[in-house]
């Protein structure tokens, strides 16, 4: 038998439990019902629950330290043109004075 692989981590080691498959890699559950109706679209929000699209402007709400950098990245910082991707840190972006990064969704807010 053939089951989906899950939709939160592609994991193919699902299992059917009852009228649900499970994920024993991350633990996410889901019907099957959502496997036939799921179209993949990526939603990141910002800390205040906003929902973030790629070429929003968006403003760091702490100071960041910076690996490999003795400057961190100051609050109130404003990045312009973001890219929003899969993985822990969701935003790829470009800041004047650091170059490319990766940002979490966690620490900015949306302009």
């Amino acid at each position: 038998m053939n089951l989906p692989n899950c939709p939160k981590c592609n994991s193919e080691y699902t299992y059917e439990d009852g009228s649900m498959y499970v994920c024993p890699e991350c633990a996410h559950e889901w019907s099957a019902e959502e496997t036939e109706n799921e179209i993949d679209v990526l939603v990141v929000k910002d800390a205040n629950g906003n929902i973030l699209a790629d070429g929003d402007t968006v403003t760091v709400i702490k100071d960041l330290k910076v690996k490999g950098s003795s400057q961190p990245l100051k609050q109130g910082t404003k990045v312009k043109n973001i890219r929003l991707v899969e993985g822990d840190h969701n935003i790829d972006c470009k800041i004047d004075g650091f170059g490319a990064m990766q940002l979490k969704s966690e620490f900015v807010k949306k302009i």
